[in-house]
C-alpha cells in the first residue's frame, strides 16, 4: 500500500505527450508504456479495492458508534421518563464512553477516506492513459514510420547533394585547365621570335636555284643514258 501511494504523486503528474515526445522511439515506447500502464493498472485496481473496503469499515465504525450514541441516548429518556434517574445516569455515562471514540474513529475514516480518493484519482488517470493510447496507438506508430522513411530519404538526397556538388567541382577544374592551356598558348605566341621578310625571300630564291640543279643533273643523266 505504501509503494502504491508513492508512486502515486508521480503517476498522476505523468504527461503521455511529453513521455513520447522524449522517447528516441516512439512505435517501442508505445508499446512499452502501454504495457507499464496496463501492469500498473492491475496492481492499482487490486489496492484500490482494499483501500476503498478499509474506507467503508471505517466509516460503518463512526455511523455504528454514532447509532449507539443515539441508542443510549435515547434510554435515558426512557429512563428518566419512567422515573429512573439513575438509570438514565448509567445510560449518559455509557453514551460518554462512546463519544471518547468519536474523534479516534472519524480521523480514521478521513485517513481512510483521503487513501481511497487518492487510489481512485490514480486508477481513473491510468484507465484515462490506457484509453488514450490504445486509441492513439496506430496513429502514433504510423507517423513514427514515416518520420524514419523521411529520414532515409534524406540521406538519400543528401548524397546526391554531394555529388552534384563534386560535379561542380570538376567542372570548376576543367575550366581552370583551359584557362591555364589558354594563356600557356598565349605565352608562346608572345615569345615567338617576329618573322625576318629577308630571310623569307632568301629561303625562296635557294629553293629556287636547288631546284634548277637538280634539273640540270636530271637532263646529264638523260644525255648520258642516251634517252634525249
Amino acid at each position: 500500500m505504501a509503494n502504491i501511494l508513492e508512486r502515486f504523486t508521480s503517476i498522476v503528474k505523468a504527461n503521455i505527450n511529453e513521455l513520447l515526445d522524449k522517447a528516441e522511439d516512439p512505435q517501442k515506447m508505445v508499446d512499452q508504456y502501454l504495457r507499464e500502464l496496463t501492469e500498473e493498472l492491475a496492481e492499482v485496481r487490486e489496492a484500490t479495492a482494499g483501500v476503498m473496503a478499509e474506507e467503508t469499515r471505517c466509516k460503518r465504525l463512526v455511523d455504528e458508534n454514532k447509532a449507539e450514541m443515539d441508542r443510549y441516548e435515547d434510554l435515558a429518556r426512557k429512563a428518566l421518563s419512567a422515573g429512573n434517574e439513575e438509570d438514565a445516569r448509567v445510560f449518559l455515562q455509557k453514551k460518554q464512553e462512546l463519544a471518547g471514540r468519536t474523534d479516534g474513529l472519524q480521523i480514521a475514516y478521513e485517513g481512510a477516506k483521503n487513501n481511497a480518493d487518492k487510489m481512485r484519482t490514480m486508477h481513473d488517470k491510468l484507465v484515462a492513459d490506457i484509453q488514450e493510447l490504445n486509441a492513439r496507438k496506430e496513429t502514433i506508430k504510423a507517423k513514427a514510420a514515416v518520420a524514419k522513411t523521411q529520414d532515409k530519404v534524406n540521406e538519400v538526397v543528401g548524397a546526391g547533394t554531394k555529388s552534384e556538388g563534386a560535379r561542380a567541382a570538376f567542372d570548376r577544374m576543367e575550366r581552370k585547365a583551359d584557362e591555364m592551356l589558354d594563356r600557356s598558348n598565349a605565352k608562346a605566341d608572345l615569345t615567338a621570335a617576329p618573322a625576318d621578310p629577308a630571310a623569307e625571300l632568301e629561303k625562296k630564291y635557294e629553293q629556287a636555284g636547288m631546284t634548277a640543279a637538280v634539273d640540270d643533273d636530271l637532263a646529264r643523266l638523260k644525255k648520258e643514258m642516251g634517252m634525249e
